[in-house]
């Protein structure tokens, strides 16, 4: 059970930059500063894809609309990325069965996907670009931040992860009106988009 803590916030890191965190594991891994990390994920292969990866996610990110998107497109990824990495971290010290650290990683993952999702979509009813590329900007860091400090604090790490995902829980919540909001606009943006192009009615 001593890699739970760790699996729980790579799952929480997972659901908002998934990329980072496989590219911040293998990069730790390869040189040396931790032994949890498997072989797989420090393979240079996977670094390169990962590093390709988290370049466009910088950017797709940070755009908006663009970042909702893209969060849309990534609603599987993600929280499969943290079941992958849960279950391989287990796999590396045998201290946690593989498919309860996968299913830990991903339904951390996955809430706290849905979290960064609902956060860009009630960011993105204001109409300038600079808050998308701030709170875009936060989450890089915060995710590089808190995987560094996981690494070698990883009950700390996921106490704040913990936390930080029960606010956003309780935020997301208390901006659900304006979320509710932007879905009926972009609602009405596409059936005037079709009625403009002359395409039959979505049902």
């Amino acid at each position: 059970m001593s890699l739970l803590p760790l699996i729980f916030t790579s799952g929480w890191a997972s659901g908002i930059n998934a990329y980072a965190v496989v590219l911040l594991f293998g990069v730790f891994g390869a040189t040396g500063l931790s032994d949890e990390v498997p072989d797989s994920l420090q393979r240079t292969d996977v670094l390169i894809v990962a590093a390709a990866l988290f370049l466009c996610d910088a950017v797709a990110d940070k755009i908006p609309y663009v970042d909702s998107v893209w969060d849309s497109v990534h609603t599987v990824i993600r929280p499969v990325s943290g079941a992958v990495v849960g279950a391989l971290l287990a796999g590396q010290s045998g201290s946690l069965p593989e498919v309860a650290a996968g299913a830990v990683g991903g339904s951390t993952a996955l809430v706290s996907h849905l979290v960064k999702a609902g956060a860009r979509m009630a960011i993105n009813t204001s109409p300038e670009p600079f808050s998308n590329i701030f709170v875009s900007t936060a989450e890089d860091l915060g995710v590089a931040g808190i995987i560094a400090f996981a690494v070698f604090h990883p009950v700390a790490a996921a106490v704040i992860a913990g936390t930080l995902l029960l606010l956003g829980v309780v935020t997301v919540a208390f901006l659900a009106s304006r979320i509710r909001g932007f879905l009926r606009r972009r609602a009405r943006r596409r059936a005037e988009k079709r009625l403009a192009t002359g395409a039959p009615p979505a049902f």
